[in-house]
């Protein structure tokens, strides 16, 4: 099945980029970032950012790009069968269109990758066609999928607090 991404949220004065890889079936379903109630973003978000699952969607996208948060995905268009990234076929990879968004967003320092899939799609299909613009530092913070159950949410809390415990250069 091909399934597509959502439009990014990003105020233009962003200065930090969270990256999915693909949003998961109950997320396409109900046309939101993270809706699925096991994903632990949106209680990472509200430890970090005030933007948890208590508020309405609208309220904890505008909260987090009051912050300076911007989220996105790297896949624009893929096909997968599951909600799973492990089976996302590569020869379906269509990325998001990146050197738009930055050029758009100048202001983006810092990108982090919400696990290991997102960072691996960028890097391999976006970072070859961005060059060296943007000047940002990349990181790759552990998944808040429930498929990722296996980390513990303290353990995984511990290393997204990296987004708001570094100065922005």
């Amino acid at each position: 099945m091909i399934v597509h991404s959502f439009p990014p949220v990003a105020a233009p004065d962003a200065r930090i980029l969270i990256l999915g890889s693909m949003p998961g079936k109950v997320s396409l379903a109900q046309r939101q970032y993270y809706a699925h109630p096991q994903n632990l973003f949106w209680r990472i978000m509200g430890e970090l950012f005030d933007a948890g699952w208590e508020m309405p969607y609208e309220q904890r996208l505008e909260r987090l790009q009051q912050s300076g948060v911007a989220l996105w995905d790297v896949l624009q268009e893929c096909v997968r069968d599951s909600a799973l990234d492990s089976d996302i076929a590569e020869d379906s990879i269509v990325a998001n269109d990146f050197s738009g968004f930055f050029a758009q967003h100048a202001k983006i320092r810092r990108v982090f990758f919400n696990g290991a899939k997102a960072e691996q799609v960028f890097r391999r299909y976006v970072a070859p066609t961005i060059g060296d613009q943007p000047a940002c530092e990349w990181f790759r913070l552990p998944s808040t999928s429930p498929a990722n159950a296996s980390i513990p949410l303290a353990t995984r809390l511990a290393q997204w607090r990296r987004i708001t415990s570094e100065p922005l250069r």
